[in-house]
Order: C-alpha cells, then sequence, then structure tokens
C-alpha cells in the first residue's frame, strides 16, 4: 500500500488499492485494534479539532483506517457528525496538498507522497473545466463547475451574483482554486455516508461508536442554528414548552433546559422572556437574570442545552420518537429536523408573531 493513499484515502486509487489487497473489514476490525484506534481517533479529532490529526506512522493502519472511519460515522448516523467529519477529512487533505504544492525541495518525493494541482484536477475530472489565465495570475472556471464546488461556502464573496462572470467563466485567484478543491474532497468524503452496516461489524465496533455518540453528546451543536420552528422541536422541548404555555411550574432543571436550547437556537432574551410571560411562575426580572446568565452575558460561561442522557436522568426525557433512539443531544435531533425540510417550508415562528403584531 502507498504511502500516497495513506496520506490521501479519499483517491480514487487509493480505493482500488485497498480492493486490490482483498481486505476484509470485517476481520480487520476483530483483529487490528490499531487501525480502529486510529479510526476512532480520525471521527473523534474531526469532531473536536476540525481536521483528523496526525497519521499513523504504518501507512497500511492509516489507510485502512479511514474506511473503518466511515464504518464508525454510519454507525452513529447523525447527519451533524457526517457534515463534521468530512470537513475534518477535507481539511487535513487542504493541509497536505497545499504543503505539498509549496513543497519544492529535491528530496521530496512527489511522485510517492505528495500531490500536485494537475492531480487534484484529473482527479475530480475538471481539467477540462479549469484553466490557467494566459497571464499565470489566476484561473478560470466554468460556471458549471464552479456553482457545485461553491454552493457550501457560506461567505458572500462565494456567490455567483458577487463574482465577474465572462463567456461563461468565473476568475478565481489560486487560493480561492484550493478551497474549491477542498470542497470537492468534502463532497466525496460525506457522499454516501450514512450506510448500512453490516451486523457483524457493526457489534465489534459498538463500543467505539459509544465513545464516539458520548463525544458527540457533549458537544456545543449550536454554532449554525437560528431558526425557531416550535414543530420540528425535540418532544422533551415541545413537552417543556406546552407546561409552560398552560402555567405549569418547571422545575430548576427543566427551567433551565428549555432556556439554554432557546438561547442555542438564536432566541433573544425579550423573546424568551416574552414566551415565560403566560405562566404563573413568572417573574420578568429573575427571568431575564437567568437568561442572560445561561447565555453568557452577566457570566463568563455559555451554557448549552442538556445532553439526552442528562434529560433521562432529570426524568425531562419524555414522548421519544424513533429518531429520539439514535440522538445524542436534543440539538442533534433539532438540527437533523432542520436539514430534512425544504427551506421553503421553514416558517420561523419570530416571523409569524412579527406578522401577527403587524396586523
Amino acid at each position: 500500500m502507498q504511502r500516497l493513499h495513506a496520506r490521501y484515502p479519499f483517491l480514487a486509487a487509493a480505493r482500488e488499492s485497498v480492493a486490490t489487497e482483498a481486505v476484509d473489514l470485517a476481520t480487520v476490525v476483530e483483529q487490528d485494534r490499531g487501525v480502529v484506534d486510529r479510526a476512532r481517533q480520525r471521527v473523534i479529532t474531526a469532531l473536536e479539532e476540525g481536521a483528523v490529526g496526525e497519521p499513523h506512522r504504518d501507512p497500511r493502519v492509516e489507510l485502512l483506517s479511514y474506511p473503518v472511519a466511515r464504518v464508525l460515522v454510519s454507525m452513529v448516523g447523525e447527519r451533524v457528525l457526517v457534515r463534521k467529519y468530512a470537513r475534518g477529512e477535507a481539511a487535513t487533505a487542504y493541509d497536505r496538498f497545499t504543503a505539498d504544492m509549496a513543497d519544492t525541495t529535491e528530496l521530496k518525493s512527489v511522485a510517492s507522497t505528495g500531490l500536485e494541482l494537475a492531480d487534484l484536477l484529473a482527479e475530480f475530472d475538471l481539467q477540462d473545466e479549469i484553466r490557467e489565465t494566459p497571464a499565470g495570475d489566476g484561473y478560470r472556471i466554468d460556471v458549471g463547475a464552479y456553482l457545485p464546488l461553491a454552493e457550501d461556502l457560506w461567505e458572500d464573496r462565494w456567490r455567483l451574483v458577487n463574482r465577474p462572470l465572462d463567456a461563461g467563466e468565473v476568475p478565481v485567484g489560486e487560493d480561492e482554486l484550493l478551497a474549491l478543491l477542498r470542497e470537492a474532497i468534502r463532497s466525496r468524503i460525506e457522499d454516501g455516508l450514512p450506510f448500512d452496516v453490516p451486523d457483524a461489524i457493526a457489534s465489534a465496533l459498538e463500543d467505539d461508536a459509544a465513545e464516539i455518540r458520548a463525544v458527540l453528546a457533549d458537544l456545543d451543536l449550536t454554532q449554525d442554528i437560528d431558526t425557531v420552528v416550535p414543530d420540528l422541536f425535540p418532544p422533551c422541548m415541545k413537552a417543556l414548552i406546552d407546561q409552560i404555555q398552560k402555567g405549569e411550574h418547571l422545575p430548576h432543571h427543566s427551567r433551565f433546559a428549555i432556556t439554554a436550547f432557546l438561547t442555542s437556537i438564536g432566541m433573544t432574551t425579550d423573546e424568551i422572556v416574552d414566551l415565560y410571560r403566560v405562566n404563573s411562575s413568572f417573574g420578568e426580572e429573575m427571568t431575564r437574570y437567568q437568561t442572560d446568565h445561561i447565555r453568557g452575558d452577566s457570566s463568563p460561561t455559555e451554557y448549552s442545552a442538556p445532553s439526552c442522557a442528562t434529560m433521562q436522568s432529570y426524568g425531562d426525557c419524555v414522548n421519544k420518537d424513533d429518531l429520539c433512539e439514535r440522538i445524542p443531544h436534543p440539538m442533534a435531533y433539532y438540527e437533523q429536523r432542520i436539514d430534512e425540510t425544504d427551506d421553503d417550508d421553514l416558517e420561523d415562528w419570530r416571523e409569524d408573531e412579527q406578522s401577527a403584531s403587524g396586523d
């Protein structure tokens, strides 16, 4: 197995190398703990650090850890994990291929361990869609190739409306081209995840998958959410909202859970205070203080919503549905429901409230 394949396991040639060796993953996960440990590390490090960590010194272990990592991601089955894992793998690949392209020392064997720009363009069949400018000061990409590469890049500068377009081509600088190639890698890694895992392999990896679930449950999964759609809330949070609306008294742990959840999905302190007004135990000053404290405005810590395990321990985990069985955190539940819903069907509760007040 070549070091190039271990360094870039997403390559089609790397996949073919594993197939040629007739590697039986069921045997690997049962007998080769080093591969499994590195696979678990890939996933957890992608979650925690946005990369997959330092490569194993043994190219075979490093290469085989990639398909096993994909198995672990599929066993957990969370969309947020799929995205974070794919981004972590792509970020590591980006660091490696940009280093390869910057390294022109004679001692480095590019043929055995590194990638050139032409290699990556050929890997993703982009050699005819991307061309260097005649002046050699950048590149031009056919708009049909540019759009799918840039669709998940959030900054406004990537939007087609903000870029010059000439004869169906989009000009980009070298750094921008490399960022787009990182997106091509991320898309390939994410493609097909999660998949069904055979029982024999899943049984051998259950403890490792459980460790990943525990790490996922402890993470703050809320950075990208700013949409309030109560119909998509996890059952536990729906139940707490219902209790508030009915004027029932919430114990401290329940009040903390729903308030932390609402701050995590983008609700302001004023909006949360208004939500509590119908409750007979409402006290505006205390509610505002507690909300600001949980949000981190009046405390050194920004609190996230409790995990499912914590919700269960306090008796707040109620009305579980099928998705709850596969989800370690209320925020992961909500994020998946948001992801599965068409944008046109996402009606933010706050916008409805503003419309009603305007009428």
